[in-house]
């Protein structure tokens, strides 16, 4: 299958919210609503357009999604930016394709190629280290809420970019809407 990883256009929103809706709708982590967490976050401060990615077909069928979006990592000295990789998405009939590593692994080189410097995502343990996240808490990093250890992660973009960096993540209120 050949497939094209490009920004997401205005004109491809509400399809997207579908692919979305329907990547989450027989997830058993999910509240059913990340597809409404991309339309806010999209009239948010912390929406970073280049970061919002879609995997089309060559038909034109956009199969995937994937968003991330400014956050703060605050401690009792600083506050540094970093991004939160939330959510990636692809349409049920086409998951266990390799499309959603192909939007990963995309929106982290636009990441690093933008100046971040590094990510951070809440996520199945068994999925995310191939792509070099490890567990936040080995940098102080701490989500804003209860999860478990293994599922929070963090990956430096740069290297050592999360050497001299603690704290807890400050999501936008769009998160919590």
């Amino acid at each position: 299958m050949k497939l094209t990883i490009r920004q997401e256009q205005i004109e491809d929103y509400e399809i997207t919210e579908q692919v979305v809706k329907w990547a989450f709708e027989n997830a058993e982590q999910s509240d059913k609503r990340e597809h409404h967490l991309v339309a806010r976050l999209r009239k948010s401060d912390a929406f970073v357009p280049q970061l919002s990615l879609v995997a089309v077909k060559e038909d034109g069928q956009i199969v995937g999604h994937i968003l991330l979006s400014e956050i703060k990592i605050i401690n009792e000295e600083k506050a540094m930016t970093s991004l939160a990789l939330a959510p990636v998405s692809v349409l049920p009939s086409e998951q266990n394709k390799g499309i959603g590593k192909l939007l990963i692994e995309q929106a982290l080189k636009e990441a690093e190629t933008l100046g971040y410097s590094s990510v951070v995502v809440l996520g199945h343990p068994g999925y995310y280290p191939k792509f070099g996240f490890t567990k936040a808490s080995l940098w102080k990093i701490k989500a804003p809420f209860e999860v478990p250890d293994e599922a929070f992660m963090a990956l430096a973009l740069q290297e050592k970019a999360l050497d001299q960096v603690s704290g807890v993540v400050e999501y936008p209120e769009v998160f919590f809407e």
